[in-house]
């Protein structure tokens, strides 16, 4: 694996570590953040080894399942439409008393465990 892939793996890896600390510390719109992050730059880093290039700036998923060229399994699209929809919200939220109600401890422990899932996934197919 190539410096830039594994430094890509290696911030994805962090932030889901980021995101585990957020869960214990109840900032379940943090986890939720967090579980995108690390999906997008594990994306990033299979766009990295499959088109030789920079990954693009962008936070959008599915475009860059579409630049890696990946077929995604049924069994995580769920999970990375759900990840995909929360990110402008968790990122600039417009009405944080919302998002606390809407990512209870209960959808942020899902969202982490599903997306810990895809991670595992991702990381098979960056190799």
């Amino acid at each position: 694996m190539n410096k830039v892939i594994a430094n890509w793996i290696k911030s994805s890896e962090y932030d889901i570590k980021t995101a585990e600390a957020m869960y214990k510390a109840r900032r379940f719109v943090y986890v939720i953040f967090m579980c995108h992050l690390a999906v997008e730059k594990s994306l990033k880093a299979i766009v990295a080894k499959n088109t030789k290039s920079v990954p693009p700036k962008t936070h959008d998923l599915f475009y860059l399942v579409k630049l890696a060229s990946l077929e995604v399994p049924d069994l995580h699209k769920p999970i990375l439409m759900h990840l995909n929809e929360a990110s402008v919200p968790t990122r600039y939220p417009e009405d944080i008393n919302k998002l606390i109600k809407v990512y209870n401890g209960v959808i942020a422990n899902r969202y982490l465990r599903k997306t810990k899932g895809l991670l595992k996934w991702l990381k098979v197919q960056a190799k």
